[in-house]
């Protein structure tokens, strides 16, 4: 533990005309960081006293529009982020906490409007319908869709970037999906 007169005597040194401009900053930094308080917020609001299992179903496409390795991204991405963000342990059958549901929206419009009156970005939006079923607390059940979106220049290809916006766009689907459930947020 450090006393007083030590850090009174410390700080006067370092503001005094003796110290060398550089010191001042060097020796600050290591007693400043202690005091800076982090959070992170990407953590769950589980009771794992009660809650120990989860079953994750399927996702199948019931878009109009169909691509199909989204439903395994999908999926994956998931199922990872409550393995990484979780404690709970991933069955199939009876479970403490069910996630099902379906994708349910792929869809592309067109946003912006060039001089020629042709599109010169379209958006790409997926939408996945959720329901969450706590089997120890119903109050905490969902039954709900989310939908992200990403735009890209109609310049180019679907094709060429469809990949890419998919991640993008699942990963985003999952954050708000795990928030909204076992985020509790």
């Amino acid at each position: 533990m450090i006393k007083t007169t030590n850090v009174k005597n410390i700080f006067s040194f370092l503001f005094s005309k003796r110290a060398p401009a550089y010191i001042c900053p060097l020796l600050m930094a290591p007693m400043l960081s202690g005091c800076i308080p982090s959070y992170k917020l990407n953590g769950s609001a589980i009771n794992y006293d009660v809650y120990k299992t989860i079953d994750i179903s399927e996702f199948p496409i019931r878009a109009a529009l169909v691509y199909p390795p989204l439903q395994q991204t999908f999926e994956n991405k998931l199922l990872d982020a409550v393995t990484r963000q979780t404690r709970l342990q991933e069955i199939d059958g009876n479970s403490d906490l069910e996630m099902t549901g379906e994708i349910t929206g792929y869809s592309l419009s067109p946003q912006s409007v060039g001089e020629d009156a042709y599109a010169t970005e379209t958006r790409l939006t997926i939408t996945v319908r959720v329901k969450y079923t706590d089997t120890k607390n119903p109050a905490n059940d969902i039954d709900q869709s989310f939908s992200a979106y990403r735009q890209f220049s109609s310049t180019m290809m679907l094709t060429d970037v469809q990949d890419d916006l998919c991640n993008e766009i699942c990963d985003e689907l999952v954050d708000l999906i795990f928030n909204a459930t076992l985020g509790n947020w």
